[in-house]
């Protein structure tokens, strides 16, 4: 089967590779049909990294083949993007579960996605430098897929190995460092299943706890629109391939805490955990009318830079933000790379 590097090989202008990527992405599906066929995907070790190459040697099925029923029907509801509480407890288990779903980009935009847990991000994992984590993926799907946890240090091919639908894999990691990390779905092409959804963030807490501060977690994504076969609004894998976003988000939906603001007061400090989970653009975060007083760029507290305006989060990158809230008003928040920012990736920090 070709692979997308030897095409860009071939391909000497951008209109042509994105015609013969989607060439390409459209045998790979088709050969899939082996796999909704009946034919299971193998277990174990092979050749490639598993982000490169699926285990049995094909790609997953169409992303509009199986749209889930009723179609085209969900509730938006806004993100909650204050971080959880951290996990008590030196051992999580935590147990996902693959589901096709639809999800409302916005209140009048709805396209089926795949997703951990039903949610878009999946769901947000806060623990402690050195806990245990044992994790368990059960695949409700349609098509294969697997986990790629960034804050583990593990052997990938085993444990970030695709199941088909109906089974389950599990592994164990402890995270060594501090920070904030994506977690995704790493079954070949990853730019398709991250781009159907399937991502989230762990924030790791170092051993001595960050001052306390108002918290609040940030995933930007990017949304590629298109239509399925009954020209209903669906996610279109060669916008995906052109480098074509329609919208750029903070925790799945663009403009949401542009409505609904995020709320800090005056003497408080901010902090944001920025995950970027792509799956190609960067973020250039900044706040209108304020510096980072600290911006973690590795594990915190040490990787530390001062007295900053603008940094970048480069996909599938982490990074941790930090601010004195000592003025009151609307403070923006974006992605300045503002043909991105305009496409979504926005919001306010009312500070009160």
């Amino acid at each position: 089967m070709l692979k997308l590097s030897e095409l860009a090989e071939a391909q000497t202008s951008r209109r042509s590779f994105v015609k013969g990527a989607s060439a390409l992405l459209a045998t790979a599906l088709a050969s899939c049909s082996r796999v909704a066929g009946g034919r299971q995907a193998r277990h174990g070790r092979f050749a490639q990294h598993p982000n490169l190459r699926h285990p049995n040697g094909d790609a997953p099925g169409p992303v509009a083949a199986r749209p889930p029923a009723p179609p085209n029907r969900a509730t938006y509801s806004v993100f909650p993007a204050e971080l959880p509480s951290v996990a008590t407890g030196r051992v999580h288990r935590l147990h996902f579960t693959v589901r096709d779903v639809n999800f409302a980009v916005g209140p009048d935009l709805v396209v089926p996605v795949w997703t951990f847990d039903g949610s878009l991000p999946g769901p947000v994992v806060h623990i402690r430098q050195g806990d245990t984590v044992e994790f368990t993926l059960t695949n409700q799907g349609s098509t294969a897929h697997s986990m790629d946890f960034h804050a583990a240090r593990i052997d990938p091919a085993t444990a970030f190995r695709s199941i088909a639908p109906g089974q389950s894999a599990s592994y164990t990691f402890t995270p060594k460092y501090a920070g904030v990390f994506l977690y995704h779905c790493g079954t070949a092409p990853v730019l398709m299943h991250i781009g159907m959804g399937m991502f989230g963030a762990v924030v790791v807490d170092p051993p001595q706890p960050l001052p306390p501060a108002r918290e609040f977690i940030l995933i930007q994504n990017e949304f590629y629109l298109g239509k399925d076969p009954q020209g209903r609004p669906a996610l279109a894998v060669d916008r995906m391939l052109a480098e074509l976003p329609d919208q750029i988000t903070f925790n799945g939906h663009p403009f949401q805490y542009q409505v609904t603001p995020l709320r800090a007061k005056v003497g408080e400090l901010v902090r944001f955990y920025v995950a970027n989970a792509g799956p190609t653009e960067d973020c250039a975060f900044h706040v209108v009318g304020q510096q980072f007083d600290t911006v973690y760029l590795g594990s915190p507290p040490a990787n530390s830079i001062h007295g900053v305006q603008t940094y970048l989060v480069p996909a599938g990158g982490g990074m941790i933000f930090e601010m004195k809230a000592d003025i009151p008003g609307q403070f923006v928040f974006v992605n300045h790379k503002f043909g991105h920012g305009q496409k979504g990736a926005i919001g306010v920090l009312a500070v009160e």
